[in-house]
């Protein structure tokens, strides 16, 4: 952190945060979030009631903030609020905002066909065939350029010819 004298408040946030074995980027993470629910106050954030609590989180969505990052801001504020703090009911109005969850695109099976037609060999094709029937959701091509999405994070090479 800084050189600057640190607050009683956040001192004692970094202790119960320490307590828990909270990472040092979580703990930063924890900080900027309670320092921006400052920030929207203008006050100390042990002030806050529920009401304010509420109100900075219509005010995270209103600006844009994404779901991921409320719901993030919200995990802190519950922490800070209950643990910090020994005031829970300050976060009876804070709720987590809903994340759709993206579906993978699905290879037509034209596109299959084409993918398994450009196997430079029948070891490679029954690679292929296990790893798109088991799956696999993420294939890139040799330079790198993915073109089946998908939230798994396992790739492998196809050929060059094969990627449109």
């Amino acid at each position: 952190m800084s050189e600057n004298p640190i607050s009683p408040l956040r001192q004692r946030l970094l202790e119960d945060m320490s307590l828990r074995g909270f990472t040092p980027d979580t703990q930063r993470d924890y900080i900027r979030a309670v320092k921006k629910l400052a920030a929207f106050l203008r006050r100390s954030p042990d002030m806050a009631t529920a009401e304010d609590l509420r109100a900075f989180q219509l005010h995270l969505s209103a600006t844009g903030v994404q779901p991921p990052t409320i719901n993030a801001t919200v995990t802190v504020l519950r922490f800070f609020f209950k643990v910090t703090l020994d005031r829970p009911e300050t976060t009876r109005h804070l709720v987590f905002v809903y994340e759709p969850r993206k579906l993978p695109r699905v290879l037509s099976p034209e596109e299959v066909l084409r993918l398994l037609e450009a196997a430079p060999g029948p070891k490679h094709k029954a690679a292929l065939s296990v790893a798109y029937g088991a799956g696999l959701r993420a294939i890139r091509s040799p330079r790198g350029r993915r073109f089946v999405r998908g939230q798994s994070a396992a790739c492998c090479s196809v050929p060059a010819d094969c990627v449109a």
